[in-house]
């Protein structure tokens, strides 16, 4: 007998504001009991998202981001630190304790599950022999190469876990952070621009890779569209919010 998959809400959006995005996944988990994927096709502007515990002196070039007045938010779930803008196709999933058979709500086993999920995304790059895609210590990646970060947020009863996809980068960006301290393994000390790659390089088209996310999904869940302006998804003036973007005093302090 077949089991009947769960149902997820999927939120299709292009261009939202990292920090409403946010804002939004922060609200959903904490306040709604349903499951969700928002899906949005890169942001309105560079931006830098750090984790809640991140110290910008020690993973930003505080400068030159408060020269050319790079915002930076500190995000409510943990992970590393990423500049992000239209070239970044953002993936987030909100799902109840259950929703997975026999999913243990932990950060690894959560990340080895998506690493399953997403699989076959790029099963058509794997064929293809140019790069594997697999999951490395927090990463994916193809070959030796990250193009996608991950972080996540459990509570007791439901997880959530975002991920944000370089379907492209600019190099100058990269100049805006520092080389972490604890940097995977695997990294091996490389340069941002020997570390990472970007999709558009693969033989990938954007929108079916965004079509292909939205098909390994429902290998895995029922899916109900829900647009971006539902009632549900409407900002909230009330909700205490963790997610933020730091002042420029409080960059200045880190200098």
């Amino acid at each position: 007998m077949m089991r009947l998959l769960p149902p997820i809400n999927l939120v299709r959006t292009k261009g939202l504001a990292i920090l409403q995005q946010l804002h939004l996944e922060e609200r959903l988990l904490r306040t709604t009991s349903h499951n969700w994927c928002i899906i949005n096709d890169g942001t309105d502007a560079p931006t830098i998202v750090m984790g809640v515990s991140g110290q910008p002196e020690k993973l930003l070039e505080v400068h030159p981001v408060l020269r050319d007045r790079i915002p930076v938010i500190k995000r409510f779930s943990g992970g590393g630190t990423v500049i992000v803008d239209s070239d970044t196709v953002f993936v987030t999933l909100i799902c109840n304790r259950g929703s997975i058979p026999n999913l243990q709500l932990f950060p690894r086993p959560i990340m080895s599950w998506t690493e399953q999920l997403y699989a076959p995304v790029f099963k058509g790059v794997a064929e293809s022999g140019v790069a594997d895609f697999h999951l490395l210590e927090h990463d994916y990646v193809l070959g030796d190469r990250k193009f996608g970060g991950n972080a996540q947020s459990i509570t007791k009863d439901r997880w959530l876990h975002h991920t944000s996809f370089l379907w492209d980068y600019k190099v100058e960006n990269m100049a805006y952070l520092k080389l972490p301290a604890r940097a995977p393994k695997y990294r091996l000390e490389r340069h941002h621009n020997d570390f990472i790659c970007s999709l558009k390089d693969y033989s990938l088209s954007r929108p079916n890779f965004l079509d292909n996310i939205v098909s390994a999904l429902a290998a895995h869940f029922s899916l109900q569209t829900v647009k971006i302006d539902d009632s549900d998804l409407l900002p909230s003036g009330n909700y205490p919010h963790m997610t933020r973007i730091l002042t420029e005093n409080e960059l200045k302090e880190q200098r």
